[in-house]
């Protein structure tokens, strides 16, 4: 299935500084995709690009995720870093391999799928709620904690987990963060957040996507 557009890798994020080949890094806004069609899934790549977004998780639960995250690998190469959200097994951790993802997100810390992902090569971000959960992910090889649900865990938690984790633990907040509260998360010491109603629902028009997007990004890089 070939996407209409450009070639593969011939789109640069706006983040994306590193060497040719690399990826953008795993830090900043997350665009989370739930309900993504592949029909669709070009087009929003491009908007949500063009807002500065660097990151794009497509959950699993959406409609064919894997044929999107495969359309959205090809259109953007490594100027994207694309994976897949919703990842309950070992394998669907190799589905999103085979389909050209390179970063799994869970709900859930599971270490089965935390070892698989590694072992394919794949960043790994497990979903944590509690720092029992938080250590045994990073034990397990996790490139970074997700606090899930974020929204109801709230920033006293991930500042009280800045305390007593390894400083460079990469961690984000996902589940219920829009412009409203991304600042009260990175002053706690968020690595970045992700967030989806509030930047895509489906049938969104691309068009909307990008100042959308844009908005997300400068309030990050604001606060």
């Amino acid at each position: 299935m070939s996407p209409p557009g450009r070639p593969k890798g011939s789109y640069r994020s706006a983040k994306h500084e590193g060497a040719p080949g690399s990826l953008p890094a795993l830090q900043g806004v997350i665009a989370i995709l739930r309900g993504v069609t592949p029909r669709e899934v070009v087009a929003v790549g491009r908007a949500l690009a063009t807002g500065g977004i660097a990151v794009i998780e497509v959950p699993l639960n959406s409609p064919e995720p894997f044929d999107s995250i495969a359309l959205l690998a090809r259109e953007f190469g490594d100027g994207l870093l694309v994976g897949a959200g919703t990842v309950l097994t070992p394998a669907e951790a190799e589905r999103v391999a085979e389909a050209g993802g390179r970063l799994v997100l869970a709900p859930n810390f599971d270490a089965a799928v935390v070892r698989r992902a590694k072992a394919l090569g794949l960043q790994v971000m497990p979903g944590v709620a509690t720092p029992s959960e938080g250590f045994q992910a990073l034990a397990a090889g996790a490139d970074a904690l997700k606090l899930f649900p974020a929204e109801m865990l709230g920033p006293p938690v991930l500042k009280a987990w800045r305390a007593v984790f390894p400083k460079a633990t990469p961690m984000f907040a996902v589940g219920g963060i829009g412009e409203h509260n991304l600042a009260a998360f990175k002053a706690a010491g968020a690595t970045g957040v992700g967030t989806g109603s509030s930047l895509y629902a489906p049938g969104t028009p691309a068009e909307a996507l990008t100042p959308r997007a844009r908005a997300l990004v400068d309030r990050w890089a604001a606060a």
